[in-house]
């Protein structure tokens, strides 16, 4: 591939290509919009195709997770907007919030992506998943059309990764 001021030439294609995460202006000009679902989001190095046909190329820091409505950057201030993309997920709600919160940490036992809102839960589709929410206080999961998913990071996680330039001494 050759690359020029955050432009590449792959197999005669020209493609986009950002390097940068930006916070969110709504005054900024958007070059493209990429829909993404929440894997393709978890990738910082990958090639993608904007809604209007154009070839993006993430070249982001390692461990990068970006979330609906990131804007994308490269060196000659192209921007990209990152949107969620709507997907199958199952929708887990309860008849109170103690019946929500208990869903949430039997799920949250198995490691899975969970999206958690005051009303609900979203996680991908699984029907052993899905099955072992039903008994617990009074849950009801779903299934809707699809909906943008937008899972926590994580403990281990970061959605706005940074660097360390100190040292850490744990008793050493």
């Amino acid at each position: 591939m050759v690359k020029r001021k955050g432009l590449g030439v792959m197999s005669g294609v020209v493609v986009l290509i950002v390097n940068r995460v930006l916070p969110a202006d709504p005054t900024a000009a958007v070059g493209a919009v990429l829909a993404l679902t929440a894997h393709d989001r978890t990738r910082s190095r990958h090639r993608f195709m904007a809604e209007d046909g154009t070839p993006v190329l993430l070249n982001l820091p390692r461990g990068t997770v970006l979330r609906g409505n990131t804007w994308l950057s490269n060196d000659q201030n192209q921007h990209v907007r990152v949107v969620a993309k709507p997907e199958p997920v199952v929708v887990v709600t309860a008849e109170s919030p103690l019946a929500l919160l208990r869903a949430a940490y039997h799920l949250g036992n198995r490691h899975v992506a969970l999206e958690i809102t005051p009303d609900c839960l979203k996680l991908e589709p699984d029907p052993v998943l899905e099955a072992s929410a039903e008994p617990v206080g009074s849950t009801h999961p779903s299934t809707p059309p699809p909906l943008p998913f937008e899972p926590e990071a994580g403990a281990y996680r970061q959605s706005d990764p940074h660097t360390h330039s100190h040292a850490h001494n744990y008793g050493a």
